[in-house]
Order: structure tokens, then C-alpha cells, then sequence
């Protein structure tokens, strides 16, 4: 696995895609399927950034990617508030717009995209959320 950290700003997203999708690409998944890895990852760093470091400006986040056989793995993890996406229902997806609560598709489309996705608290106090996905 190859692990870069990054500071937790949404100007390096962009960075962040392209470090999972050059990953993804090399072990042979299809460019639909590296969107969707790439948009996942860009939903989780995103969540980490504007809510695990809301109230810290130095925040760091690690991103470990690799793979093995024709699993990918990617692995993220923040020093930031401890947050459970167990703990948020699904979003209603067949309200009206106008009805619908703000926010809440991030976590929703991880678990979408992804053939797993799995967060822990370490008692180092960092957050770890891993994902998964297999190469059909």
C-alpha cells in the first residue's frame, strides 16, 4: 500500500483523486469503476475535511491506496472529532427536493459505490475509515 498524507483542505481533492485513481487504473479497473472509486474517496476525504477537522485549521489527513489480487483498499485517517456513519439513516431519496434535509448522499454514496466500507475509532484517538472494492 502506498500512504501520502495531505493537509485537510478541500483544495487538495483534486490531488486525492488522482492518487486512488492512478492506483485503481494500474490494477486494471475499468474508467466507470474509477470514477466511482475516485468519488467515493472525494466523499470521504470531503466529510473528514468539513466535519472530523471543522474546528481544527492543521488538520492532516493520511490516504493509504493499494491493491492486492483484485481487491482495492483504500484507507483513511484523521486525528479530527470522532464521528459514527452508522448512526445516519439512509437518505430519503424519492422526497420531494424541496423536502429533502441537506446533506447525508456522502455516506450513502460510499456505501453505494463501494463492496465495503468500515469505520473505527483507535484509541489514539484517530478515525479510520476503510474501504473496499473488488474488480469484477
Amino acid at each position: 500500500m502506498k500512504t501520502v498524507q495531505f493537509a485537510a483542505k478541500f483544495e487538495y481533492l483534486d490531488e486525492i483523486r488522482e492518487f486512488v485513481g492512478a492506483i485503481a487504473r494500474d490494477g486494471g479497473f475499468s474508467d466507470k469503476d474509477v470514477y466511482n472509486i475516485q468519488l467515493a474517496t472525494d466523499e470521504a476525504a470531503s466529510n473528514i475535511i468539513e466535519h472530523a477537522y471543522e474546528k481544527i485549521s492543521d488538520g492532516v489527513l493520511e490516504l493509504s491506496c493499494g491493491m492486492r489480487d483484485n481487491l482495492i483498499t483504500i484507507v483513511l485517517v484523521d486525528h479530527g472529532e470522532s464521528f459514527d456513519p452508522s448512526e445516519i439513516p439512509l437518505p430519503d431519496l424519492k422526497a420531494d427536493l424541496s423536502k429533502r434535509k441537506i446533506g447525508g448522499l456522502g455516506i450513502f454514496l460510499m456505501r453505494k459505490l463501494m463492496d465495503d466500507v468500515h469505520y473505527e475509532v483507535k484509541p489514539n484517538n484517530s478515525n479510520v475509515l476503510t474501504m473496499t472494492k473488488r474488480k469484477r
